[in-house]
This record gives C-alpha cells, structure tokens and sequence, in this order.
C-alpha cells in the first residue's frame, strides 16, 4: 500500500498491530484520527501511556486493576470461600457480565500448552495451591475454555489440590466444547456457572 507520507505509514503499520486490525482498517483509523482535533488525540496518547504505565496486576486474583487489590477481591461483599479459576481477565469481564457469581476468581494468565511452549510454572497456579493451603476455600470451580488445553490445566490444578479434599466443580457444558469462554452469551455463561457440575464428574465422562 503505497502511502503519501512516511508518518502517516508508520502510523498505519503501528496500528495495524492490534489483534483484528489489518492495513485498511489501520489505514481508516488513523485518517479519521487526523480529522480530529489536536486534543483528542492527545487525550488518546495519554490514556494509553497511563494504562501502560499505571495498571497493576491485583496481588489476590492476578486481574488488572488501579490498585494494589482489585475491587473484585476488595468487595467485603464477595465471598471469598468460592474462586473461579480463569484463564485471563477477559473471562472475568464475561462472567462479571452474568451478574450470577458472588464469589472470587484466580486469573491464570493463560494454559498449559506444551505445543506453544507453556508450562505450569509459566502460569499462576503455585498461588492458587498456596490459597488452597491456607484452609479459607470451600470449592474451586474451573471456568477454562472446553478445550485440549483448558481440560489439561484443570486436570494438573486438580492433582495439586485434590489431597485437601476441597469441592471441585468445573461449569456446565452450554458452552460448546472448543469455544472460548469471552465468546459465550451472558445467559449460557450465567446457567453454566448456576449448573456447574463437580470436576471428578467431569473427567470421568
């Protein structure tokens, strides 16, 4: 794509690095950015260097937040006996959505795949043990996509933490197996969760 402008290209390339966003689109973007005034952009700019700069990592759950623990994990409303174990911040936001789980979660940061080179230690699952160690965890409900993966993060999780005889669940299968748990509808997401079944159930099917 021949571009009239070296700032403009690099601009074009810089945006087209977003997930979704090839060169036209990037090309779009950054043209209607120009039509803009000065301020707006530089409003954008400095959004996006403050949440590169400033945003933390909840020190409970793994979630992003604005401080040290999330409002999730601070909420005296929550109940901190129960944890969803996710894979990442965007499942959180999926099920938040449902307004039907009252309890915590315990982001992941990813699965484990031995293919993309991702193992156990490479994930927050230490942490979730040492939770479970503390003896204040009445049940882990595993909330990964119903994939390869998913179901081989949930298995390893589950050895570590089937000797303290804590209730296991894993959600219903309304999620289609192979689907990503952001993608879900909120109504089948929130039936999962409310017909969630236990894990030993689930790896025996």
């Amino acid at each position: 794509m021949e571009l009239p402008s070296k700032l403009l290209e690099n601009a074009v390339n810089e945006m087209s690095q977003l997930p979704g966003i090839g060169k036209r689109t990037a090309l779009r973007l950054v043209l209607h950015l120009l039509k803009q005034p000065v301020e707006q952009t530089e409003e954008l700019t400095t959004a996006l260097e403050n949440m590169r700069k400033d945003i933390q990592f909840c020190k409970k759950c793994h979630t992003i937040s604005d401080a040290e623990v999330c409002i999730i994990c601070s909420n005296p409303a929550r109940d901190k006996s129960i944890i969803c174990v996710v894979e990442d911040v965007r499942d959180v936001m999926a099920i938040e959505n449902t307004n039907m789980f009252k309890g915590v979660y315990h982001v992941l940061g990813g699965k484990i795949s031995p293919i993309e080179g991702v193992g156990p230690s490479q994930l927050k699952i230490t942490s979730l043990v040492e939770k479970v160690k503390e003896g204040t965890i009445s049940e882990i409900i595993f909330a990964l996509s119903s994939t390869m993966e998913g179901d081989t993060t949930n298995f390893y999780i589950y050895k570590q933490i089937k000797e303290y005889q804590i209730k296991t669940s894993t959600i219903a299968r309304g999620i289609a197996v192979g689907d990503e748990l952001e993608y879900a509808d909120e109504v089948t997401l929130g039936r999962s969760l409310l017909n969630r079944i236990p894990f030993e159930t689930s790896i025996k099917q």
